[in-house]
This record gives structure tokens, C-alpha cells and sequence, in this order.
């Protein structure tokens, strides 16, 4: 049994919240830069030059890529072989975001009450997701997820007999909807099956799959260029100011699910696609 102390969580995640806020992944970059070379519209070029150039300027300074600094979004693999020794998990990834926000001078954005709106002041808590995993290593992911893009999220439980059309549907109607919204060219994220609280975890998780990296089933494969064409299609454009690129990439992640249903959902990232990974 390997033991992690949270003190070393709670530097880990610090570190992380500040990196992924500063430092977008060169995968990202590879696809904006990517998107510049096929962009036909002048508008949407000189849009795209001026996200690169501001995506390079924070990893320069190593300040903020956007002033929506997101809620924080964790997710961890935690080894069954790990134990963890010196206090709570939980609190402990907490505290390593109320570190890296407050230190970081990262703006807060979490109300403690949806209706009450009072801000908690250090931006948690963190949404936490924990998979245990064979081995002795934990890996931790930041992933900060601001509100533009989060608010476009839609899930629905569609019908058996909706099958891959309604997919395809859904997720264009979503894409649509949001227009400029989500600050495109976005990551889609796609979920689909297992149940209601699943397909929405499916979808969040999809978008961090490396862009340019594809599904390993080349059946969903082939789903995700397909509508990632029908998106680029749809002529929303950088910024939503026109143009051939509105996404950089479709991601799919699919699980199981009961016979007498077909959930999907929908959860975007915007150009900002930011998350930092770490394992202890």
C-alpha cells in the first residue's frame, strides 16, 4: 500500500489550477493553429490570429487566457493500491483550489446557494469525480470550466428508435442554439448512454480526450468527423462571426445503457479548452 499525503494534494492541485488557467496544451494549439489554415472567411482568420496570440501571451506572462477563470472541475484516478494519509481528500483538493485561486489572483466565480448568490470567495468547491483504478499512482486533472460554455450544456433521453439520426440531430440543434455563446471554435463533447446523471459525466469527460486524437471505435470514429463537417457547416464561424470553423473537434464517449432508452448530452468547451494534468 503506497501512501499520498494530502499536503501533496493540495500543492498538486494548486499548481494545476494556476497552469491550466496560464498554459492551454499544445494539442489546442496545434488545432487553433490548425483552424487558422483552413478558415476562409478574413474576419474569422483575424479573430483566430487573436486567440493564438493571446493564448502564447498568457503561457508567456503566466496570466490568466481568459477572465472567466472557471469553477474548478477535478478529476481524479485514484489507485486501489493508494492510501491516503494526513487529513480528508475532499478538503484537501478544496484547499489546493482555495491556494491556487486566491494566490493566483484567478477571479471566483462560486455562489455557495443558486438562489442566494453569495460568493464563497476562494472558488470552491471544486466539482470532484473520482474513478478507482488498478495500481498505486493518483492522477489528478484540472479542468476549469467557465461559464459561457457551460451554459450552452443540454441532455435529453431520447427514444430507442431515435437511434444515430437523433444523435446527429441533437447535437447540431445544441451546436446551433449556442451560436456564439460558448466563444467558438469550441470542443464539442458528446455523451451518450449509461443514465441521466452518466451522460452528463460522458460528455464533461469527453472533452478531455486530446484533440486530434479519435475514438477507438471506428464506427464512433467515423460519427465524430461526420458531425464536426455538419458543424463547420453551419457557418457560426470564430467568435460567431462567420466563418468555416466552429469546432475544433467532436468528441464521443458512450456507455451501456437500458433498453428503453438512449441518453445523450451535450458539453462544450470553449477555444479555451483548458485542463492540466498531474500524477502522483
Amino acid at each position: 500500500m503506497r501512501q499520498i499525503s494530502c499536503a501533496e494534494i493540495v500543492r498538486t492541485v494548486s499548481s494545476l489550477c494556476l497552469k491550466a488557467n496560464s498554459e492551454l496544451g499544445p494539442d489546442v494549439m496545434c488545432a487553433l493553429e490548425g483552424a487558422l489554415a483552413q478558415e476562409e472567411s478574413p474576419v474569422g482568420r483575424d479573430i483566430l490570429r487573436q486567440i493564438l496570440d493571446n493564448h502564447r501571451l498568457a503561457a508567456e506572462e503566466g496570466i490568466p487566457m481568459c477572465q472567466d477563470t472557471g469553477m474548478a472541475v477535478v478529476f481524479l484516478e485514484l489507485g486501489q493500491d493508494v492510501h491516503i494519509v494526513g487529513g480528508d481528500l475532499t478538503e484537501a483538493i478544496n484547499e489546493g483550489v482555495r491556494q491556487g485561486y486566491t494566490e493566483g489572483y484567478l477571479r471566483k466565480s462560486v455562489v455557495a446557494d443558486p438562489l442566494r448568490r453569495v460568493n464563497t470567495d476562494d472558488n470552491t468547491p471544486a466539482v470532484i469525480h473520482i474513478q478507482v483504478v488498478p495500481g498505486n499512482r493518483l492522477k489528478i486533472t484540472v479542468a476549469p470550466k467557465g461559464g459561457g460554455s457551460e451554459n450552452m450544456s443540454a441532455l435529453a433521453m431520447l427514444p430507442p428508435a431515435a437511434g444515430e439520426e437523433g444523435l446527429r440531430r441533437f447535437v447540431l440543434e445544441q451546436v446551433e442554439r449556442a451560436g456564439p455563446n460558448p466563444c467558438p471554435p469550441v470542443v464539442v463533447g458528446v455523451g451518450l448512454g449509461g443514465n441521466f446523471e452518466k451522460v452528463a459525466y460522458l460528455a464533461k469527460k469527453a472533452l478531455l480526450r486530446p484533440l486530434g486524437e479519435e475514438h477507438p471505435d471506428p464506427f464512433y470514429a467515423r460519427l465524430e468527423r461526420e458531425l464536426l463537417t455538419e458543424i463547420n457547416d453551419l457557418g457560426i464561424g470564430p467568435q460567431g462571426l462567420g466563418g468555416r470553423i466552429t469546432a475544433l473537434a467532436v468528441h464521443i464517449e458512450v456507455y451501456p445503457c437500458h433498453i428503453t432508452g438512449m441518453p445523450v448530452a451535450v458539453n462544450m468547451n470553449c477555444h479555451a479548452a483548458r485542463h492540466q494534468t498531474a500524477v502522483l
